[in-house]
């Protein structure tokens, strides 16, 4: 979007109102219509990789990058497609709340909904399923992955030595004992695939731009470590010899010990060659499901915080060189046709700034950063440049209203807030909203809470802890009068 003045919402897919008990993507068709009437020109979520209550249901600790979440899979559009009839899909019973997620009983009810459409595989359909099989080489080892989790009830490196292992022995004989549970797994993926591309097909129709998220690390427990295990730094007993994570930030004193596995750049002293072709068959896919993509933790391409493993904290970590620019130019022709975002938060050295510039790559700006230091700060509206891409806040951050509530926050980046934005902080969500919208950032991208005006009680995530996190859901909100609202800021601040 780079030379054009847009803006979009924010807003992961899990969060979208619906009567099962989850945003899904039928209900995201429904909110591509709203973007369409509100003028907003990008749709921006987290990953839609599928995730774990071992992990909190955490988008950035799924089990694969390369799978689709099949919670995302639309009871309606089962039926539109001729998979289930009306009275197989009765609303998800017995949910608690309409505004929290209870990802167990979502994960029952989709899994049922997944059996009944699988039984009626016919043979015309069964061919096109095949041939979408063929066609993912990484949809093999998920499934067989999917399977042996389920069966063994733990993590990967807990299985018997020779499965973990992955020794030809192992795979055969699982593969022989569940041939139903594998398949299975794999007509998920069919389904998610086939309703996701219409998604992306009616989102561009209606000028509407999908961004992705693609987390730069992966979790442990997922069928990408255990299926390119050379590709990462791990022990004798497949467990990471050294973790991701970054040192004392805004977020936390003790910095974050994310615990993810990190990469094996080099072997003998030279590329990876697996690893990139991971990264390759990585990029193709999101190339495939939107048109933008934020890179989360871009910095770790410049340089990356390693932390032995043994350490509860990450203060006693080291900085380590990463792959840097030849990586995407190794990588160009995947990236060719997506639009990238650089995640440049955090710790950032006049290294990863001029990786970002060099690549061309717009960075992103958090309003709520902005007031915390003097005139200089870079996130201050008026030292943003074009090409970037401006929020009130992240998943990661506390809400506009929340910020300003909290009595962490020091009261004179409150007064800074109110003196730019000349007002008395009775609507500060409107102000923010107003800050980025007025900014010269190509791109401003508005968290849906924000544009709501809620308080922390609808945050997304809170950084450093692991409970309660990613579950929450916003309600039928999507009016006329909140579409002629946006529309009308969009068009007075030019982004239409």
């Amino acid at each position: 979007m780079e030379g054009q003045r847009h803006s979009g919402i924010l807003l992961h897919v899990t969060s979208l109102p619906g009567p099962y008990g989850i945003g899904d993507i039928g209900s995201g068709l429904e909110f591509v219509d709203f973007l369409a009437a509100a003028g907003q020109r990008c749709w921006q979520f987290l990953p839609t990789c599928p995730t774990a209550a071992a992990f909190g249901h955490s988008p950035y600790m799924g089990l694969s990058a390369l799978a689709g979440n099949i919670l995302f899979i639309s009871p309606d559009l089962l039926v539109d497609h001729g998979w289930l009839a009306q009275e197989d899909i009765e609303p998800l019973p017995h949910v608690a709340t309409p505004f929290t997620v209870d990802f167990q009983a979502v994960t029952a009810y989709k899994e049922q909904l997944l059996l009944l459409a699988h039984g009626r595989l016919t043979e015309e359909k069964r061919q096109v399923f095949a041939e979408f099989c063929a066609g993912q080489p990484w949809l093999d080892d998920y499934a067989l992955f999917m399977v042996a989790r389920n069966h063994y009830q733990g993590a990967w490196s807990d299985w018997p030595a020779e499965l973990a292992a992955r020794k030809p022995t192992a795979l055969a004989e699982l593969a022989g004992r569940f041939p139903r549970q594998l398949e299975l797994v794999k007509f998920g993926q069919f389904l998610f695939y086939e309703q996701w591309a219409l998604l992306l097909k009616t989102a561009r129709q209606r000028g509407v731009r999908l961004c992705g998220d693609i987390p730069i690390y992966v979790g442990h427990d997922s069928s990408d470590v255990w299926a390119n295990q050379d590709c990462f730094l791990l022990d004798d007993d497949f467990l990471p010899s050294v973790v991701a994570g970054v040192p004392p930030d805004y977020f936390s004193a003790t910095g974050q010990r994310w615990g993810n596995p990190l990469y094996s750049w080099e072997t003998q002293g030279e590329k990876n060659k697996r690893l990139y072709d991971w990264w390759r068959q990585r990029f193709a896919i999101i190339g495939q499901q939107v048109d933008m993509v934020r890179i989360d933790h871009f910095r770790g391409f410049e340089a990356y915080w390693q932390v032995p493993a043994e350490e509860e904290t990450a203060l006693n970590g080291t900085w380590v060189k990463g792959p840097g620019r030849q990586f995407f130019s190794d990588l160009a022709e995947e990236l060719a046709d997506v639009a990238v975002i650089a995640e440049d938060l955090g710790i950032i050295t006049p290294e990863v700034t001029a990786l970002r510039d060099a690549l061309g790559y717009p960075g992103m700006k958090i309003l709520q950063f902005a007031f915390d230091s003097d005139e200089r700060n870079l996130y201050l509206p008026f030292n943003v440049t074009e090409n970037s891409v401006i929020y009130p806040g992240t998943h990661d951050n506390d809400t506009a209203l929340g910020w300003y509530m909290d009595g962490g926050v020091a009261q004179r980046s409150k007064d800074r807030l109110r003196r730019l934005a000349n007002s008395d902080g009775s609507a500060v969500h409107l102000d923010f909203i107003r800050l980025a919208y007025g900014s010269v950032a190509n791109l401003a991208i508005i968290p849906l809470q924000d544009v709501l005006g809620y308080g922390s009680d609808c945050r997304m995530n809170r950084p450093g802890t692991s409970h309660d996190n990613w579950l929450w859901r916003a309600g039928e909100v999507f009016s006329s009068d909140l579409a002629n609202f946006l529309r009308e800021e969009a068009r007075f601040y030019n982004r239409l």
